[in-house]
């Protein structure tokens, strides 16, 4: 019979993590529909702003509140979580406190992990306010009604209920101490739940028992959940902003790609010596022509749609946005979240069927208007505002080559200035020989 809980925490320690790693199999397969794009050069500056984005959080203190309590709650949370391996050991050998043989450094440990707790659940706190009572705009914009704006909350009480668990786990082990239960050994430093220890007095060892052990199991039980909640929610970005940093576009903003189809077929053009009417060689197949641009997740390149599971919706993009503050119908969080749900239908659709099968949906016009790509000015201000490396300007840019592209569905002012481009040398319509002819006015 001693060895049921044990049994008993194998079983959902193991059932936990493998639901966990089974889906994050399913994000990295959904990346990988994406198109290959070459991502692995200058290492050093990678790892550098990997480090500097993502685990110095260097772009979250531009604005210093939400930077400041985002900080505290992520090493809190993360910090805390390393006595999780306590936790893991104990409750697979049936032991407790493992590690307090370390002595003053076990005290020192423990009693970090508490303020920290209690920081966490302050931060916590005030996030909730700035969402709920605040109201602040970008936490209220229409792409965040529903579940993106029930799962902010969530995740907000989750981690409340989490501290509050280590918190009472730690008063009524300190009671337990105190009163020289078996295997409640002195250690720890207790400097938060030292204060909530007297709501258990005057308690009988087996209620203290009880709530400990209640506290303990809820709390790991929680953990785990919490790691498997990861994949439903926004949240995940606290594993992929690590890679979407390292993979991260390190050419000037504002510098756009070139489709290779095109910059082939210009070379071709400004070769005298090529012949357009040439048969291929024979060692080249003339396969189907590629898609100029991208009217569906699977004409992004897997950059992108890692950067659309990353997004952590926090809408400083939108709120940097010129289109969206001038009231154009265009949000580049918008843009992600929509990328990331028809990347999402996309997987549901192969785990149903095996390989993906056509849907009669795609990114563009069932997610992603045209009025929203055309509102974009590609002034780089969303890619400059992400805390965590995220372009959407990109995404815009792929859509609307594929509208001028594929569909010829530019605006009519647009189209006029191609039009004159092509005929002048200049968006203007205006012969080459008139251009200087305002000089005689």
């Amino acid at each position: 019979m001693q060895y049921i809980p044990n049994i008993l925490f194998i079983l959902a320690f193991t059932i936990g993590v493998g639901y966990f790693i089974k889906n994050i199999q399913k994000v990295i397969r959904n990346i990988r529909l994406g198109k290959d794009v070459e991502r692995s050069d200058n290492k050093k500056e990678r790892f550098k702003n990997m480090a500097r984005i993502a685990l110095g959080q260097s772009k979250m203190v531009r604005r210093p509140i939400a930077g400041i309590l985002h900080i505290v709650v992520y090493i809190g949370f993360i910090i805390i979580n390393v006595e999780v391996l306590e936790i893991i050991i104990d409750g697979i050998f049936g032991t407790h406190r493992i590690f307090a043989f370390l002595g003053g450094i076990y005290n020192f440990l423990i009693g970090s992990f508490e303020i920290l707790a209690l920081l966490v659940l302050i931060g916590v706190i005030a996030f909730w306010i700035r969402r709920n009572v605040i109201k602040l705009k970008r936490f209220w914009n229409p792409e965040m009604k529903g579940w993106p704006k029930n799962d902010g909350n969530l995740i907000l009480y989750f981690e409340m209920v989490l501290m509050t668990l280590f918190l009472v786990m730690n008063a009524t082990d300190l009671q337990l101490q105190a009163l020289g239960a078996d295997h409640y050994i002195q250690a720890g430093s207790y400097p938060v739940s030292q204060y909530i220890s007297p709501l258990f007095n005057n308690m009988s060892e087996t209620s203290l028992l009880i709530i400990e052990r209640a506290a303990w199991w809820l709390h790991i039980l929680g953990i785990l959940i919490f790691l498997n909640y990861l994949y439903f929610s926004k949240h995940l970005h606290i594993l992929l902003a690590f890679p979407n940093t390292y993979y991260g576009d390190l050419n000037p903003k504002g510098q756009l790609d070139n489709l290779e189809a095109v910059t082939n077929e210009v070379k071709m053009m400004m070769d005298p010596d090529s012949d357009p009417f040439a048969a291929p060689e024979e060692n080249q197949e003339e396969g189907e022509p590629e898609k100029f641009g991208a009217s569906d997740v699977m004409d992004l390149n897997w950059v992108q749609l890692l950067n659309a599971y990353t997004c952590t919706e926090c809408g400083r993009c939108t709120s940097e946005c010129p289109a969206n503050q001038t009231g154009k119908k265009l949000s580049p969080r918008k843009i992600m979240m929509d990328t990331r749900d028809r990347l999402q239908e996309v997987g549901n659709n192969i785990d149903k069927n095996g390989s993906f099968v056509e849907d009669g949906k795609q990114l563009l016009n069932d997610y992603i208007t045209p009025e929203e790509l055309w509102a974009c000015t590609s002034c780089n201000a969303c890619v400059e505002a992400c805390p965590v490396s995220i372009s959407p300007l990109s995404i815009i840019i792929d859509m609307r080559r594929y509208l001028v592209m594929e569909q010829s569905a530019a605006p009519s002012d647009l189209n006029n200035m191609m039009s004159n481009i092509e005929n002048n040398g200049a968006p203007w319509p205006f012969n080459q020989m008139d251009r200087l002819n305002w000089s005689n006015e």
